[in-house]
Order: C-alpha cells, then structure tokens, then sequence
C-alpha cells in the first residue's frame, strides 16, 4: 500500500536548477500558451467568421467543440501512436501542424475547409497537451516538478488573458484572416523556439493500449481522472453562462464583464501559481481545500452577489480558485503514476476536454429548466464532490 503524498518530488531539495531547465520548462509553457489560444480563438472571432463565410454563429461555434472532441480522442492515443519517437520531434511536429492548420484557415475558401482544419487543430491541442502536461519530471530535478508543472500550466492561463484577447484585437483591426495568419506566424516562431530550446527526450517506457487500462485500474489515477471530470464540468457548466451570470444575478452591465473576465484571468494566474506551489508539498490537501472554497463561491453568488461590487468580488475569487485546480490534479497524476506519466497524463487529458463538451451541454439544459442560479447550485454540487472524493483516497 502506498500512500498517494509519498509518491512526491521528493525531500531533498538540489541546491541549484540548471537555468537551461527552467528555459526548457519556459519553452513548453509557451506551446501550451500557444495551443490554448489556436484552440479558443474563434470564440472572440466567431461574429466575424460567420459573416465572412456566410455561416451562422452556431455553426462557427463548432469550430471549438469539433477541435475539442478530437483533443479528447487525441491525447490518450497520441503516446501509443508514437511509441519510442523522440518527445521533442513529437511536440515540434504538433506545433507545425498548428501552424499548418491556421495557415489553411486564414485562406479558407469555405466554411468545409475551415472545419478540417479544425480537425487537425484538435489533434494538436490533444496531443500537446498528453505530453506537455506531465513534462516537468523530464526537465527539472524531482523537488521542482510541482513548480515546473505549475509554470506549464500558467502558459495556458495566460492565453486566456493575454492570447485570445490579442488575437481578437487584431481581428477587430483588420480582418479574421489575419488573425489566424498571425497565430500562425507565432507558431512559426515557436517552432524555431523549442527546436532550440528543448532537449532530446527519448521515450523511457513506449505507451500501449494495455497501458492506458492499467492505468485506470491504479485507484489513485482513477481518482484524478474522476476529480478533473468532476471539476472541469461543473466550472464549465457554469461559466459558460458567465455573461448572464453577471448582469442577471449582480446587475452588471455589459460593458464591463470583458474588464472583469480579464480580472478573472489574472486571478487565474495567481491561483495557478500558488497552487502550484502547494500541491508540490501536500496535493491532496490542496485539491481538497481548493476545491471546497470554489464550491462555496459557485453557491453563494445568487446570494450575496446580487450587486456590482459582490458580484465582481465573487468572479474574481471564482478564477483565484479555479486557476489553482487543474495544476493540482495533474501534480496528483504525476504522483500517482510515477512510471506511466504519459498514458494517466493523456487520460487525464482525454477527459478534461470531454468535461468542457459535456459540462457547457449540462448547464445549457439546466439553464434552459431552470435558472442561471440553478447552474451555479448543480456546478456547487459537481465540485464539492471532487473534495468528498478527493477526501477518500487516503491511500492507495
């Protein structure tokens, strides 16, 4: 029997981080940051696309969700489909196929072609993500991982904040082709950075699909998967309905909810950080506490935010605390799965995006029997059980 917080980044600190590491680890966050805001970037084009292309908001909506579905089919299968291939050639290879992607994107004749393109930015996101996730034991030594994991994740933070925003900018500016057309030359660059930057990581262990079962047979890995499922849905569910959330409930004016998104992602940021931090010396207790106190917030705002000022306070507590869950799980899979970081990472993957699909699906329906506060009461109630369920893995 093993306990889960034994299998940690160990407890002798190294008295220095070679800085070629942190570079390395740099360079990754940077293909997170990168593939976030590949995937994401139709939503601020999305009025935009539909006029060029003479498509319906709805039908550009797709874009994410088909890229999503993919990522999700992706990640678990992508580490059994390359077997011992160097991670590096794997990652650059991912990256260019972004670039390609975006590139067909922003000559897109019609709206068919688009959606293919988006095929193979799902198999990017996907599969970056299945490798990319679960790379800091391969850059930094063991005491780092945690601080490591939490710096690649922040990278996907930050293009919530600072990419899609840009990219949107710059679609506003001058047209949505060039907007994919600049996300691609930033992939561009991004190949030439992580060509240089990264080291040749060699498969340790080649992922089969055996191994993605014996995976889910380890209680601890099953939990993680379950929790990121758990938490990812019910944050999903209700954030989807943000917007409403905020001028319905605390009054708020249109105007301002993209200022206090933006609030909302820099507290993201921070929690990321933070939690980073402290799930490299107590996972379990982080999850648990961190997860509890989003619950709170989540059922609480159709109570005490039904004002600008409370309702504001409440959001950007709700980032603060979400921004630190997703690092957390993952720091919880690495423990877990020491010798199959790869296969737990990728199907950790595999459901964090399914949760998106189904968690937005989900709250859509309660919004539509309900009210947005029932969607805020039935997220409350997803994430709480990620601490109950999170709480009984004492050991495995």
């Amino acid at each position: 029997m093993t306990n889960v917080e034994s299998v940690s980044a160990g407890t002798a600190r190294p008295e220095r981080v070679p800085i070629k590491s942190w570079i390395a680890v740099t360079a990754v966050a940077l293909g997170t940051f990168l593939v976030v805001t590949v995937e994401n970037l139709p939503m601020g084009l999305l009025t935009a696309i539909g006029g060029g292309l003479n498509v319906s908001d709805g039908e550009v909506g797709l874009m994410v969700t088909v890229s999503g579905l993919v990522a999700a089919v992706t990640a678990p299968l992508l580490p059994v489909a390359i077997r011992g291939l160097d991670r590096r050639v794997v990652l650059l290879g991912l990256i260019l196929l972004a670039l390609v992607a975006n590139v067909v994107s922003a000559v897109t004749p019609n709206y068919a072609v688009l959606m293919v393109a988006r095929l193979f930015v799902g198999v990017s996101i996907g599969g970056f993500w299945a490798l990319a996730a679960g790379l800091g034991v391969r850059l930094v030594p063991e005491a780092y991982v945690a601080k490591a994991t939490s710096l690649i994740f922040f990278g996907a933070m930050a293009a919530n904040v600072i990419g899609v925003p840009a990219g949107t900018f710059v679609g506003e500016l001058t047209s949505w082709r060039i907007a994919f057309g600049a996300v691609a030359a930033v992939a561009l660059l991004l190949v030439i950075a992580l060509a240089v930057l990264l080291p040749r990581m060699p498969a340790t262990e080649p992922v089969r699909l055996r191994t993605l079962a014996e995976q889910l047979r380890t209680p601890a890995v099953r939990v993680g998967v379950i929790a990121t499922f758990l938490l990812v849905a019910g944050h999903y569910g209700a954030f989807t309905f943000v917007s409403p959330i905020l001028q319905d409930i605390s009054g708020i004016d249109a105007t301002y909810v993209g200022p206090l998104l933006l609030a909302y992602g820099v507290a993201g940021m921070i929690g990321n950080l933070i939690a980073g931090s402290w799930s490299g010396r107590n996972v379990r207790g982080t999850i648990i506490v961190v997860s509890i106190a989003l619950a709170v917030i989540l059922a609480l705002l159709p109570f005490i935010g039904g004002n600008t000022i409370s309702g504001s306070i409440l959001l950007i507590l709700w980032g603060f605390a979400f921004g630190g869950l997703p690092v957390s799980v993952q720091t919880w899979i690495i423990k877990a799965a020491p010798q199959g970081i790869e296969a737990a990472t990728g199907l950790n993957t595999c459901m964090f995006n399914l949760a998106i699909a189904l968690g937005a699906l989900f709250g859509s329906l309660i919004v539509g029997l309900v009210t947005v506060s029932g969607v805020l009461w039935v997220a409350a109630g997803l994430v709480v059980l990620t601490s109950i369920v999170v709480w009984g893995t004492k050991r495995i």
